[in-house]
């Protein structure tokens, strides 16, 4: 996909151009066995509002190795670096006693919203690797919404809840608008990336990081990547 800006300064015309990137993240090998969350089935309310066994989600694979919940970063994009809008915000729920999504990203400044969808109290408590305020806050069976956002990059800064130990979520914090998380084929895509070369890095949180330098032109560019389990 190309963009195109054409800015007039002092007489001259000068051409900006931006590219899509897209691509794919596959798991090598087989990954380890996904867990029985067992507190949670045994729980008196949060049990009730589950069917069979629920299990660890650490590894979301597709029959072809797709891997879902891995994050896409462009490195080192040169100029001012856009501010997200008021409007743009990420949506964190808790249902069924899980945080959903598990894994998501968002850019330095960016709200976040967080919901409990829940017929249970739940306790929102970020804690954060780079020196962020936490968020510790108690919300109340289907209370109101809370708000976060976060002023430094971090690679997955961990939600959990005091109440119910076995929630989780992780927020990769991007000091930029160049990356995406890979949806349940293991696809991404990066929209209106400056053209150049780049380090482009894929983070998993159980199988690590990749990392591979990519051209991306005005048509767009191309970025595929394999993770070994582990």
């Amino acid at each position: 996909m190309k963009n195109a800006l054409a800015l007039i300064i002092v007489g001259f015309t000068v051409s900006l151009t931006a590219g899509d990137l897209t691509g794919t993240v596959t798991l090598k090998g087989t990954p380890p066995a996904e867990k029985d969350i067992t507190p949670l089935k045994e729980d008196p309310t949060c049990g009730k509002l589950v069917e069979g066994m629920p299990k660890t989600a650490h590894y979301v694979v597709g029959a072809k190795g797709e891997l879902a919940n891995c994050v896409v970063i462009v490195k080192g994009v040169p100029g001012a670096k856009p501010t997200p809008s008021a409007e743009k915000q990420v949506i964190v729920d808790q249902k069924a006693c899980l945080y959903i999504p598990q894994i998501f990203a968002v850019q330095t400044g960016q709200k976040i919203t967080v919901k409990n969808s829940d017929p249970v109290m739940h306790n929102v408590h970020t804690t954060s690797t780079n020196g962020m305020p936490e968020l510790n806050q108690v919300q109340m069976a289907s209370g109101p919404d809370l708000s976060v956002a976060f002023d430094k990059p971090e690679n997955f800064l961990k939600f959990k809840c005091d109440v119910h130990p076995w929630m989780f979520a992780y927020a990769t914090v991007v000091d930029h608008p160049y990356f995406a998380v890979t949806d349940k084929d293991g696809k991404f895509s990066i929209a209106n990336v400056p053209a150049g070369k780049y380090s482009v890095e894929a983070l998993h949180r159980k199988a690590g990081t990749v990392t591979q330098e990519v051209e991306i032109k005005p048509d767009g560019g191309k970025a595929d990547f394999t993770l070994e389990a582990k």
